[in-house]
């Protein structure tokens, strides 16, 4: 073959190959063209009917979110109008008034206590922390001899207790930090009576659950280490049907209370629960006097129908005494010989 011819040649055998591969192709693209005319599924048919509703409502989205923000906007303009009342707590917080009282709990009767009663304890730790962060005028909260089993309780069910603020948490006795001269036990086997609250004092709470295993044991514990002590004075407002011994929290509360209104017999009837039956001592003084009214108005009644019944039971017996000698009588006549 010439050299003229080659190129000729070489040509012809590339149209071939393309001609092959088109037809290759052809071939390959028949089945997919098959799967693409194949019918869609309904939950196909759902997707893509979604996606058409979802850019369909684009502008629609858009238009929303326009009049949230603007919502919002006339929302914050309109705030400090609403709230002038102290309604919402985050204006509230700005008017708190944090007292200097010191308020301890004191832990240091871990041993004494079943898991049970630690964890009642652990509960009203947690209340006394929360109101003391709601109220307006908080305390300085100090827990004291923390340690032992209610340590361990709250590492395994209450892990956010290291995080606690405006808490004063510490593994030594209140004693050793404060000064005796400022202590003052609160428990009600006290014979002195709190009047009012000295704000520069540190007041102690017994932190005990005990079912009043260990009566008289906190004033005991006050009294050996000469320390001050007092007791509420909830017999000068309030009369209960159950022992004057109230639970941790309670007493927490009621002195953040006295501390808002200054005012006993509300703080005592805004936190007492109900299962106290707790009554003002007036009312109670007139329920008994009204009780005892009664009883004399009921014994005199009694008394006057006794006296009826008595004359009754006379007057009884004389008219049958009458019918027996009149029976008797007829009984001679009838039997004397005419």
């Amino acid at each position: 073959m010439s050299s003229e011819m080659l190129p000729a040649f070489s040509e012809t055998c590339n149209v071939e190959r393309q001609k092959n591969l088109s037809e290759d192709g052809e071939q390959n693209q028949k089945p997919g063209s098959s799967e693409r005319f194949q019918p869609i599924s309904k939950r196909q048919m759902k997707k893509l009917m979604k996606q058409k509703q979802w850019e369909e409502q684009r502008e629609l989205r858009k238009q929303k979110r326009k009049e949230k923000r603007k919502r919002k906007q006339l929302e914050r303009q309109c705030q400090p109008e609403s709230n002038s009342d102290g309604s919402d707590r985050k204006r509230i917080r700005r008017d708190v008034v944090h007292s200097p009282l010191r308020l301890i709990i004191d832990c240091s009767f871990d041993s004494l206590m079943v898991l049970k009663d630690i964890k009642k304890l652990h509960k009203q730790i947690q209340r006394c922390y929360a109101e003391n962060r709601r109220a307006l005028h908080p305390v300085q909260f100090y827990l004291t001899s923390h340690g032992g089993q209610l340590k361990k309780n709250m590492d395994e069910n209450d892990k956010g207790w290291v995080n606690w603020k405006d808490i004063h948490i510490k593994p030594e006795h209140y004693s050793e930090f404060i000064q005796k001269e400022d202590l003052i036990y609160l428990t009600s086997d006290s014979p002195n009576v709190l009047k009012e609250l000295d704000e520069s004092k540190a007041y102690v709470i017994g932190g005990l659950v005990d079912h009043n295993h260990h009566k008289g044991l906190t004033y005991k514990q006050a009294s050996d280490h000469g320390i001050d002590h007092a007791q509420l004075p909830l017999g000068n407002f309030v009369k209960m049907n159950s022992r004057k011994v109230l639970a941790v929290n309670h007493v927490f509360e009621i002195i953040l209370e006295y501390l808002e209104t200054r005012d006993w017999q509300e703080a005592f009837f805004t936190i007492l629960p109900q299962r106290k039956g707790a009554v003002p001592t007036d009312q109670a003084c007139e329920s008994c006097s009204h009780d005892k009214k009664f009883a004399r108005v009921e014994g005199g009644l009694n008394s006057d129908s006794s006296e009826e019944e008595n004359r009754h039971e006379l007057d009884s017996t004389n008219e049958e005494e009458k019918q027996d000698k009149e029976n008797s009588t007829e009984s001679t006549v009838n039997s004397v010989p005419h």
